[in-house]
Order: C-alpha cells, then sequence, then structure tokens
C-alpha cells in the first residue's frame, strides 16, 4: 500500500511564512553536511505537489523529481558545513552552521520565513526563525520538509559524484561516503582521501591514521 503523499496540514498551523527543513550527510564518513530549507509555493494545488520523503524514492526518481520540486517552491537554498568543519566543530555545531547558512543563503534572495518544519527531535534552526515545530519523521508528513529532503539529497549526492572522478578509490559515486563495503575496502588499501571526517570513529575501527 502506498505512503499517504506529504501535506501542507503543519505548515498551516504555524504563522506566517513557513519553510521545511532536513539535513543530508550527518551519518557519512566522508563528504559535507548539507541542510536545506525549503518554502512552498502556496499558490500550487495539492494535488499538484510531486514532494515525498527522498528516502522512499530511487536515486533516479530523486533525480527526475528535481526540477519540478524546485519550481514548486517560493524559495529554497542549501547550506553546507564541510568535512574538514565537521571535525574541527563536531557534528552538533556543524549542522547549526550549516543551517545558518542555508537561511542566509535563502535571506539573499529575499525570502525570509517566520516559522520552520524540522525533521527529528532537535533544533537546530533557532533563531534563524521566530517558531520551530520539531516533528520526528517530518519528511513523510510535511510537504516542504518533503521537498527539502529530496533538493537536499539530490544536490549532495550530484556532488558526491563529482568528487568520485577525483577521489576514485572509495566509490563515492555509489556511496556517496557512507559506509558500504566497497568503501571501507578503499580505506584499507588507500586510507582517507581528503574528503573524509578523520575524527570519526570508523578511523579506529579500520585502524587507518589520520591524513599527515
Amino acid at each position: 500500500m502506498a505512503r499517504p503523499a506529504p501535506t501542507r496540514e503543519i505548515e498551516q498551523s504555524l504563522p506566517g511564512v513557513v519553510c521545511g527543513v532536513d539535513e543530508v550527510g550527518k551519518g557519512s564518513w566522508a563528504g559535507p553536511l548539507v541542510v536545506c530549507v525549503a518554502v512552498i509555493d502556496p499558490a500550487v494545488p495539492f494535488d499538484q505537489l510531486v514532494a515525498r520523503d527522498s528516502k522512499t524514492l530511487s536515486e533516479p526518481k530523486r533525480e527526475a523529481l528535481f526540477s519540478t520540486i524546485a519550481a514548486q517552491c517560493a524559495g529554497w537554498a542549501l547550506g553546507s558545513a564541510s568535512n574538514a568543519e565537521c571535525d574541527a566543530l563536531g557534528m552538533n555545531a556543524a549542522q547549526r552552521l550549516a543551517a545558518q547558512r542555508a537561511f542566509e543563503s535563502l535571506a539573499a534572495n529575499g525570502v525570509r520565513p517566520d516559522s520552520a518544519v524540522v525533521d527529528g527531535r532537535w533544533d537546530f534552526v533557532s533563531p534563524h526563525v521566530q517558531h520551530v515545530r520539531l516533528q520526528v519523521k517530518a519528511d513523510a508528513v510535511s510537504a516542504s520538509v518533503a521537498a527539502a529532503s529530496v533538493l537536499a539529497k539530490v544536490s549532495r549526492d550530484r556532488q558526491m559524484r563529482e568528487f568520485a572522478a577525483q577521489h576514485a578509490h572509495w566509490s563515492f559515486e555509489t556511496n556517496k561516503g557512507y559506509p558500504c563495503p566497497k568503501h571501507r575496502a578503499g580505506l584499507r588499501e588507500h586510507g582517507v582521501s581528503p574528503l573524509h571526517r578523520t575524527s570519526w570513529a570508523f578511523m579506529a575501527n579500520l585502524g587507518l591514521a589520520p591524513r599527515a
């Protein structure tokens, strides 16, 4: 049975301009952490919204929907924290930094949300909006968070595929920096790349030395 499509019910319960916020790359061993902030255009009829939880879509399907989802947003923006920033700051601070950059980019394009629906139990977006609604699995029920999840995932996946051309030993084109047998094999044989988060536990678990 197909899952119900995400709606704007949560968004309609919040004041002002409402955005959805989601992140991707938090559990990755390599590459950036990316946060997306997305504001669905209220003029788009509900039955025409195409955003879905990115985890329920195949990579080709996410790619196919990307342009339509972007066009259905009144505004959207990405913010990133590099692997080096994740190492230096720790994940919580890096996630806040990526969110700050996303909101700043959105504001630079003239969109300033009053409220946010955030996937999960942790508020990493204050004080960039006045009202925050935390919702576990928000990407499954909130259209704006679902949009943010796809825009963030596709954008980061594209970046990791580009990185793979210069860093071929770790199979970033398929694993996007996440753990998998090929990624582990690449680490054991070739060590870490400049994109790896060398403070992560996988370093010790695989007996790896930090970059020189």
